[in-house]
């Protein structure tokens, strides 16, 4: 058993971002329907490290679970079957620029009045309604919009990419989980679906702690400021006698505390020192001399033994060679290998577990239109004859 047994969902989504949402929810049972236009299909699946199969390594690792169907939109045989599938589902998920849907004459009222209880989640760059809301965007445009990217980076230094350039599209499609969860939630009172409207850059916003009242309330602009945390400190990277990194959080005076033990310095936390929250403050660069002197005396593994025998948070920054070899990332099942196309394929596991009802990856990334002439006969009923007939027209 899972937890979304049951569920039908109906993919229209091309790349990331909203086919994430289809991707997880696929993962806890959900029957995930993906159609892609005939020929190309979804740009995702030539995005990242190509393989032997045609497809790449992201697609195969983040289509998971789902059935490809081909069908023309176009067409109009080909808009029917998809107004039939949505006919069949309980969550209908798109992604295009705001307008698309309602071109191909497949806009929210067309949807409810197909289908009255189907949820639809609506994922945009800058979201459905506003002045920018016709205006194109990826994940890395909605790091710079949404204030992300400009505190990525060393001070006085071009702003990075923070880690993934593709971490809004993650995000927004674990939005969308929640957004739909929550639709089908209100839709057993009510009976009805809903709208779940989704903009790239407010689900990293979102993220941001602070950042928005201390700007209202103080004027307070935050800047780059590297490994280092605005509110704490030492709260940063450190490098280690043999050229590693490790990361340590002090997030109250309690734990620099244990941090001076372990250094052997307990004088650093006297309530004259840096024991008090606002006097690291005032002293950031000389607590972050001192700590990272410390540990720049330590081979790595040192440095973490004190840290955890003194109870406080620290970790080595984890390359992916460091991943695959971690005891932690093998117990959890966070790295699983699956069966594909290419052969056995590491990929990222299901998250989160279920004690009662976990998730599962049944299949990875399916070929182009692999599962069209299932999904047509099984849930539309269409015959052999006609889908050949279909196939043949290019509809399909």
């Amino acid at each position: 058993m899972h937890a979304l047994d049951g569920v039908k969902v109906l993919d229209l989504g091309t790349f990331l971002a909203g086919p994430f949402c289809a991707t997880v929810l696929g993962e806890f049972g959900a029957e995930v329907v993906k159609v892609e236009r005939p020929g190309g299909g979804d740009n995702l699946r030539r995005f990242g490290t190509d393989t032997e199969c045609g497809d790449t390594l992201v697609w195969l690792s983040e289509a998971r679970n789902k059935r490809s169907v081909t069908i023309d939109f176009a067409d109009p045989r080909g808009l029917e079957l998809v107004k039939e599938l949505i006919a069949w589902a309980d969550v209908v998920i798109e992604n295009f620029r705001p307008g698309v849907l309602e071109k191909w004459g497949l806009g929210p009222d067309t949807i409810e009045e197909i289908n009255p209880r189907a949820v639809l989640l609506r994922v945009s760059a800058y979201g459905q309604s506003g002045p920018l809301r016709n205006l194109p965007g990826f994940a890395r445009i909605a790091h710079a919009f949404s204030g992300l990217a400009y505190l990525a980076g060393e001070p006085d230094r071009v702003p990075v990419t923070p880690g993934s350039t593709s971490l809004a599209d993650y995000m927004t499609g674990m939005y969308g989980v929640i957004g739909v969860l929550m639709a089908l939630r209100a839709r057993e009172t009510t009976g009805r679906g809903q709208v779940v409207d989704i903009a790239l850059f407010e689900t990293i916003f979102r993220a941001l702690d602070e950042l928005a009242p201390a700007y209202q309330k103080f004027g307070y602009v935050r800047e780059r400021m590297g490994a280092d945390t605005v509110n704490v400190v030492p709260h940063s990277h450190y490098r280690t006698a043999d050229d590693h990194y490790v990361a340590i959080a002090c997030s109250h005076d309690d734990m620099f505390t244990r941090l001076s033990r372990a250094m052997e310095r307990p004088e650093l936390s006297a309530p004259e020192r840096f024991g008090p929250k606002q006097n690291r403050l005032a002293a950031r660069d000389e607590v972050n001399g001192i700590v990272s002197d410390w540990v720049r005396s330590l081979p790595c593994d040192e440095v973490l033994a004190r840290c955890r025998a003194a109870g406080v948070p620290a970790g080595k920054l984890y390359s992916i060679e460091d991943i695959f070899a971690d005891e932690q990332y093998q117990h959890r099942g966070t790295i699983t290998t699956q069966d594909s196309r290419i052969g056995p394929l590491a990929v990222p596991g299901v998250v989160p577990t279920l004690s009662e009802t976990p998730g599962e990856i049944r299949w990875l990334g399916p070929e182009l239109g692999e599962h069209t002439d299932d999904v047509l006969t099984r849930i539309l009923g269409r015959s052999a004859e006609i889908i050949a007939k279909l196939r043949a027209d290019g509809v399909v």
